[in-house]
């Protein structure tokens, strides 16, 4: 899974990609894209932890890209945001950043705070960078439909599917809701459409704004979230003994980004099962309506090709019961078979021959 960062210059974007990764700024790298593997914060990895003493211990993850600030209200910045739409198609969601809080030190945006502003003014050029690639689709297609081939019938198709995706993107729509069936979802699949991907909000907010509502929301926006950037890169910076204090000072029970990171993996519909033993825990990030020998897969293929059981318990189950005996005890534990369909947070140990 990978997510991009977007959002305009000083918004605070690359704060927050510190916030979130743990990579302090490179001046070397100002200007140039920054991937790294992020962690999936998840605290039943530490029961599970806890419970087993294990050797080895493995979170999920994703990719984050931080792609560099741009400005979208001259032709050059618009130039410059086309080049990055071709990263952003390989993401998976896009998290875009707007600056809420004033400071002397930072100078703003076009000279003033509009986060609001800001974030339509992307959310029209996400539009357009869409709206490009279906016209040029539409114009092929239309020379191509008019040839009998074997592929005619199926071109007809994808022309009725683009004419209708070009009125959407004329509405000032994004096309989450604008694929009907899985021939269609196949097609738009391929070209990786943005306004198709889920769009989380961040409003990057002043010190003063902590804890309170999302000053606003936005209507495209699967998730919309307040933090502060510039805080929750000084809590990525602390050791851990420190953060709870600090935490409790600013009146917040976790870092901001841990929900952005929680907000950003369930956004693509993906949930976690875990294993756990005296060699390791783990959480296998696998997508949600998965079937178990599909899970079992993500593991080892020869697992699932010698699937028997998966003997599963749901977490907290588990958790309630103290520990897998007394799990089993209390009648918490089933054996599932091949189509079973894996919940998030399922503690699974599979059963497989070979």
């Amino acid at each position: 899974m990978k997510f991009a960062l977007i959002g305009p210059p000083q918004s605070g974007k690359s704060t927050l990609f510190t916030a979130i990764t743990g990579q302090p700024p490179d001046p070397a790298q100002m200007g140039v894209e920054r991937h790294a593997t992020v962690k999936v914060p998840d605290t039943r990895l530490d029961f599970l932890a806890k419970l087993y003493q294990p050797k080895k211990y493995t979170e999920a993850t994703f990719e984050i890209v931080d792609v560099p600030g741009i400005s979208l209200s001259d032709p050059h910045g618009q130039a410059e945001f086309r080049r990055a739409a071709s990263e952003l198609r390989t993401c998976d969601g896009l998290i875009a950043v707007v600056r809420a809080f004033e400071s002397g030190a930072v100078a703003a945006y076009r000279g003033r705070i509009d986060p609001k502003g800001d974030l339509d003014e992307l959310h029209t050029e996400l539009l357009f960078a869409d709206l490009e690639q279906v016209v040029k689709r539409i114009e092929k297609l239309e020379k191509q439909v008019v040839k009998p081939t074997k592929t005619q019938e199926a071109e007809k198709r994808e022309l009725a599917l683009m004419q209708r995706i070009r009125a959407v993107l004329e509405s000032e729509q994004p096309l989450t809701g604008a694929v009907h069936n899985d021939e269609e979802a196949k097609i738009t699949l391929s070209f990786g459409f943005l306004t198709q991907k889920p769009l989380l909000v961040v409003i990057n907010v002043g010190e003063d704004a902590l804890g309170k509502p999302p000053p606003f929301e936005h209507s495209s926006a699967r998730v919309t979230i307040a933090l502060s950037a510039d805080i929750e890169a000084e809590i990525a910076q602390l050791p851990a003994d420190d953060r709870a204090a600090f935490l409790a000072d600013l009146g917040l029970s976790e870092p901001a980004r841990h929900r952005l990171i929680r907000a950003s993996y369930e956004a693509v519909g993906l949930i976690s099962f875990l294993t756990a033993g005296e060699e390791e825990v783990r959480a296998w990030t696998i997508r949600r309506g998965m079937s178990a020998v599909e899970a079992a897969g993500k593991i080892h293929s020869d697992i699932a090709r010698g699937f028997i059981r998966a003997e599963t318990v749901a977490f907290d189950d588990l958790r309630a019961a103290g520990d897998m005996k007394a799990a089993k005890a209390a009648g918490k534990v089933r054996l599932e078979g091949k189509n079973y369909v894996v919940q998030d947070g399922d503690v699974i140990l599979f059963r497989h021959s070979g």
